[in-house]
């Protein structure tokens, strides 16, 4: 991450790299609506992340041509169109791999009490983009002669990396809350500082951000947290009010003590724990990875509901890994995630400390088949989350935490290549047990598969006459105090 400004013969010259990877298409769209009589630019993202040398795939275009002669000319172009942002003066289609979007020119304006914006269309590129979001969103490239328009000095603050608005940021965060939250992201995304008077903004409005539906908020949250410096972001939230709206247990975090570390809060512990799963993510794969995130900006949050302080000065946290798994389902819940996803992140909040009963490697082959059975599918992010949830400065226990949880590692890897552990299950089906005990389907059933279950993970896997005989005897034992 670096805070000097970009060079700007660089970005001149990234921009036209990216203009000629996009010719085909920019050349022939701006064509086609100019022989209809219409005026097209592409705006936006495609436009400030050429500079940045992102390249896009996606393609936002906006035009004075209404939705109903935009999808006219994309007609015969595109190999396939949709329409459902035809609402917000959007046609959407697919042209080989590029995703394009072909927005009329508009202006919105939103109810103070309203949820849902808007939409009037307009006539002029620059009044369209003066009611975007932030300056280095608000540049444009008209089409077919390749103009640059930079009405609100975006260039500018893409060079000094500032998120500013185009107008007064009150009137944008009046006209959309959500755009506080968007610059929270922003600045995660792009490592970007946001200008003071953004940020004296947001925490006038803060509460305003209330309006928006959950469902906006939570896909916000998403982004931020996926981002590459999510820090950036999150602390922009807590400092100027958003998250104690949207996340309040983030920033209760910051009222509390570690246990083990004194003079670090337990915030500021959580966004490093973040910043470490970051760094160990490729254990589970190329993307960034929501759940593993999440899971650890969540998984102290038990601590303020749980803090206890002792005789002697010090201050426990017990059960806080019980206490904010409830927290963590509460809180998505409120912010509409999906079922699995729920479920996902609170199994690792709970389980997060369940690897320090392991000590030195005194847990027997049944615990640690129970650690692999209780977290199921999410194995590997606990074990992202559980080794980046040491934050000690101390180099010496760091390293011990790390050789030890190694070696629960290996005999994890050691009990699975020889016992499947992923798919743990009795030695006897549904079936078998109910030829053996001569019942048919009901409770009996599952309380014998439960108890094979249990003697499974205790001796690992058994022979079927030794399941056979075991079973027999607890029923016979069972049957006998009826």
């Amino acid at each position: 991450m670096s805070d000097a400004p970009l060079n700007m013969a660089q970005v001149q010259h990234r921009v036209a790299l990216e203009l000629q990877r996009i010719g085909p298409v920019i050349e022939e769209l701006g064509a086609r609506f100019s022989a209809a009589g219409q005026e097209l630019a592409l705006v936006g993202g495609p436009v400030r992340d050429a500079m940045l040398g992102r390249l896009q795939q996606d393609l936002d275009f906006a035009t004075t041509a209404r939705p109903e002669v935009t999808e006219k000319i994309l007609r015969g172009w595109a190999d396939h169109i949709w329409d459902v942002g035809r609402a917000f003066g959007t046609i959407g289609c697919r042209r080989d791999d590029w995703l394009v979007e072909v927005t009329t020119y508009r202006a919105e304006a939103y109810d103070r009490s309203s949820r849902k914006p808007t939409v009037t269309y307009g006539d002029s590129l620059v009044e369209d983009l003066r009611r975007r979001d932030f300056t280095v969103n608000a540049m444009a490239v008209r089409l077919p002669e390749k103009t640059f328009e930079d009405p609100f000095g975006g260039i500018v603050d893409l060079a000094h990396r500032v998120i500013r608005t185009p107008g007064r940021p009150e009137d944008s965060f009046s006209d959309d809350p959500l755009r506080m939250m968007r610059a929270a992201r922003f600045a995660a995304q792009l490592a970007f500082t946001v200008d003071p008077a953004v940020v004296a903004a947001m925490t006038d409005m803060a509460d305003r951000i209330q309006i928006i539906s959950a469902e906006r908020v939570r896909d916000e949250l998403i982004k931020l947290v996926c981002a590459p410096y999510p820090r950036l972001g999150l602390h922009l939230l807590v400092e100027t009010g958003l998250a104690a709206i949207v996340l309040p247990e983030l920033p209760a975090l910051a009222l509390e003590r570690d246990e083990h570390n004194r003079h670090k809060d337990v915030y500021e512990h959580t966004l490093t724990v973040l910043e470490q799963t970051i760094d160990l993510e490729h254990r589970l794969g190329d993307e960034p990875d929501f759940v593993a995130r999440f899971a650890a900006l969540m998984h102290d949050v038990g601590k303020p509901r749980t803090r206890r302080f002792l005789g002697d000065g010090t201050v426990t946290f017990h059960h806080h890994d019980v206490v904010g798994a409830k927290l963590t389902r509460k809180r998505m819940q409120a912010l509409k995630f999906p079922t699995d996803v729920i479920d996902a992140v609170a199994k690792l909040v709970e389980l997060h400390l369940r690897f320090h009963g392991y000590g030195s490697g005194e847990w027997t082959d049944s615990a640690v088949r129970r650690y692999v059975r209780d977290a199921g599918d999410e194995l590997p992010r606990l074990h992202v989350l559980t080794r980046a949830d040491c934050t000690t400065r101390n180099r010496r226990k760091a390293e011990r935490l790390r050789r030890t949880y190694d070696d629960l590692e290996a005999r994890i890897e050691r009990l699975s290549a020889a016992e499947e552990l992923a798919s743990i299950r009795p030695d006897l089906d549904g079936h078998q047990i109910m030829e053996i005990l001569g019942v048919g389907p009901g409770r009996q059933v599952g309380e014998a598969y439960s108890f094979l279950l249990e003697l499974r993970l205790d001796n690992g896997p058994m022979s079927t006459e030794e399941a056979t005989a075991a079973l027999t005897q607890w029923w016979a034992e069972r049957t006998a105090g009826c």
